[in-house]
């Protein structure tokens, strides 16, 4: 049974002293960065994973540990890493919201005109990362994305609150705007062709795209960096089979 998703809608660093006069970043400043970095790490504690408790198949396994993600009141769990390629591997990533699972994959809603869209439809290879840092988690997927039909996004898109059906008119996702009040003005004019409380229709440049998982890998952090890593990996024959994979 499909499932909807829905949730509820860097540090900088700053100092006087971060430059000099000849070379602009302090080399004392860059070396205390640099020592800082190489010592910050968590110890994790967590509890392994084991081949005995996986499901049969991937998507149960990620409904298992979603809802523990969930109910772990983790901020936007379905938030996930989408990474593309262009026809040429050049890669690009960016976060977006999972809207949907179920074994035929995960689904998500963007602009048709967006980078990443454009490089799906050149290069559909893709991978998802959830990463759930606060439980000491991530899953990886690896697999094709393709275009959901029209009649599964309008009926997402008739569950969207009002400002992101106006959003998805007045955004022209990925391209140049000059300046913020061009954006806002852009939705205004929108919001007035589509008054609140009439039907909003879907953007003809706007819908979803599915991910047919290839490989799925649930990492599970462990003491010593020794984590637990079991890879899901789509078999012909035999359907699903999982390997345990070194950290």
């Amino acid at each position: 049974m499909l499932q909807d998703v829905h949730v509820s809608h860097a540090d900088d660093y700053t100092s006087d002293d971060a430059y000099d006069s000849d070379d602009g970043l302090e080399y004392g400043l860059a070396f205390d960065l640099q020592h800082d970095l190489a010592a910050m790490r968590a110890h994790y504690r967590s509890a392994g994973l084991s081949e005995a408790e996986l499901t049969a198949g991937p998507y149960e396994q990620f409904a298992h540990w979603f809802t523990e993600a969930a109910a772990s009141e983790l901020h936007e769990p379905n938030a996930m890493i989408v990474s593309t390629a262009d026809a040429a591997g050049r890669p690009s990533s960016r976060t977006v919201l999972l809207k949907a699972y179920d074994k035929r994959g995960f689904v998500f809603y963007t602009n048709y005109n967006s980078r990443k869209a454009r490089e799906i439809a050149e290069n559909p290879h893709v991978s998802l990362l959830f990463p759930w840092y606060p439980l000491a988690r991530q899953v990886v997927v690896t697999g094709t994305a393709e275009r959901v039909s029209p009649e599964e996004t309008a009926a997402y898109f008739r569950a969207r609150p009002y400002g992101s059906q106006i959003g998805a008119w007045a955004s022209e996702q990925s391209t140049v705007v000059a300046s913020r009040a061009e954006l806002d003005a852009a939705y205004e004019r929108m919001a007035a062709r589509h008054p609140e409380g009439e039907p909003v229709p879907v953007p003809p440049h706007w819908g979803g795209f599915r991910v047919t998982a290839e490989t799925v890998e649930f990492w599970q952090g462990r003491e010593n960096r020794l984590h637990d890593r079991l890879k899901y990996i789509r078999d012909a024959k035999t359907g699903w089979r999982v390997d345990r994979l070194c950290p």
